[in-house]
């Protein structure tokens, strides 16, 4: 046993990657890997494993790594996760797993998310994981509404335990926030598409360009196509804004928007690819989540010579993973802490000049033990910028609950269910965002993973 640090991970150094889309982490060489599983205690109790949304296997995946033992490695993942070289990638790991390690009392924990990533990669690489599965069909359908990472686990799960699975997707390409949210270089999209094959491999069906509550209601995927259950797994797609003066003008986007044209739509490759997108040279994203430093990144590799994340709190309060905000500022972008924009100002053609901020401070804690910014008189001014991007967070399209008078949802719009995903509808359950509200993709695959089993149950 090492303890001791933890490995680094190997990155394009910043002022090269802040120009490209590739991928800025590198991932461990096999020596690294090694070396790093060596680090863990393999305890007989792992809070490891209670830390995880899916509870993965931990201890015994890593002592296979330490043991060089990768098929069986990719194994012992791939029985809970069903997107390990996703999850490696973009995960909490530092507040979920990781955060229960033993090793980080004193020290650093043992990195789990870069442990799981290389064994994907490696399994991908190798061929290691094109395990062929016997599976006995129970003649049963399930229809899976939302191919994002909710979806695509429980479309996994109930195709093993012998269900005819077919997911329904609105957008061209499956893979929801995985492949229009999250940028090229955090998670490539070949990979995205990669574990998606393996789901196919499995027998799971995968319908695009496919609206459900246009295309079919739910109604009629039970009633006319046959479906026993359907799943929803429709995410948190439908952009927030903050209702200030100017949010019309050309020149502000959602960060939702920016990054689909970006990402799924490959505007990052024009004029190869035919979707333009106007980049200003002076950006403000206002908000400081994930999506927020994807946004603001994004611009910064895009050409903008200035790019602001405009956030109302200070740092300590900013809801985007360390990595992410410690990348974002090697990659120089600049944080405008404790203001808030107030107006967009605009020229007499309509595009927008510049956004007028007031400089904040934080007062008392709230109810969620945030302490609530409070703007400073007389503090305002106007911060030139050519381009704003709203990143304050995204609700649920409100398209299903139209066509599905039954369905009950809360006053935000998001699916009311249980803990297993179970809705108003017998034989419609559901989970990820489109029931708690924007989270991570690992908490979408554990109400997946839930949901496919309490379908078979309903089912059985």
């Amino acid at each position: 046993m090492r303890g001791g640090l933890r490995n680094a991970m190997p990155e394009q150094p910043a002022n090269v990657r802040n120009k490209n889309f590739e991928e800025v982490t590198l991932g461990y060489t096999e020596a690294m890997a090694v070396d790093e599983a060596e680090r863990c205690l393999n305890c007989p109790n792992p809070r490891c494993v209670e830390g995880c949304p899916v509870n993965v296997y931990i201890p015994q995946f890593i002592q296979a790594v330490a043991s060089k033992n990768f098929a069986e490695a990719i194994e012992i993942l791939k029985k809970k996760n069903s997107l390990p070289a996703v999850c490696g990638r973009v995960c909490p790991q530092e507040k979920q797993c990781e955060s229960k390690c033993v090793l980080g009392i004193k020290g650093e924990s043992v990195a789990i998310g870069r442990l799981e990533r290389f064994v994907a990669d490696y399994a991908r690489e190798h061929g290691l994981d094109k395990k062929v599965e016997t599976i006995t069909p129970n003649g049963k359908k399930v229809a899976i509404v939302g191919s994002g990472p909710s979806g695509l686990t429980a479309a996994g799960d109930l195709a093993k335990l012998g269900y005819d699975v077919t997911v329904y997707e609105a957008l061209h390409s499956a893979g929801g926030v995985l492949m229009y949210g999250i940028p090229e270089f955090r998670l490539p999209k070949e990979i995205v598409q990669y574990e998606i094959s393996a789901l196919k491999d499995l027998g799971v069906k995968i319908e695009t360009n496919a609206i459900i509550g246009q295309t079919f209601t739910i109604e009629e995927l039970m009633k006319e196509e046959g479906y026993g259950a359907v799943y929803i797994g429709t995410g948190a797609g439908l952009p927030h804004f903050m209702q200030i003066p100017g949010e019309n003008l050309n020149g502000v986007y959602s960060a939702n928007e920016f990054l689909t044209r970006v990402n799924l739509m490959k505007a990052y490759q024009f004029p190869k690819v035919a979707t333009p997108v106007y980049i200003g040279k002076k950006v403000a994203v206002v908000g400081a989540g994930n999506v927020a430093m994807d946004a603001a990144r994004t611009s910064k590799r895009l050409g903008a010579e200035h790019v602001y994340i405009v956030y109302r709190r200070g740092e300590e309060e900013m809801p985007a993973r360390l990595e992410e905000i410690e990348h974002a500022k090697e990659e120089g972008i600049e944080l405008r802490l404790l203001n808030n924009p107030v107006a967009i100002k605009g020229d007499d053609k309509g595009w927008v000049t510049g956004m007028e901020c007031v400089e904040m401070e934080l007062g008392e804690a709230d109810a969620s033990g945030r302490r609530s910014p409070v703007e400073k008189p007389n503090s305002n001014y106007i911060l030139d910028v050519d381009m704003v991007v709203m990143s304050i967070g995204q609700g649920p399209n409100p398209l299903l609950k139209q066509t599905t008078p039954d369905l009950e949802v809360n006053k935000k719009g998001n699916i009311i269910a249980d803990e297993v995903g179970a809705t108003s509808i017998p034989g419609v359950f559901a989970g990820g965002d489109i029931v708690t509200g924007a989270a991570t993709v690992i908490s979408a695959m554990g109400a997946g993973k839930k949901a496919a089993l309490a379908i078979d149950e309903y089912l059985k």
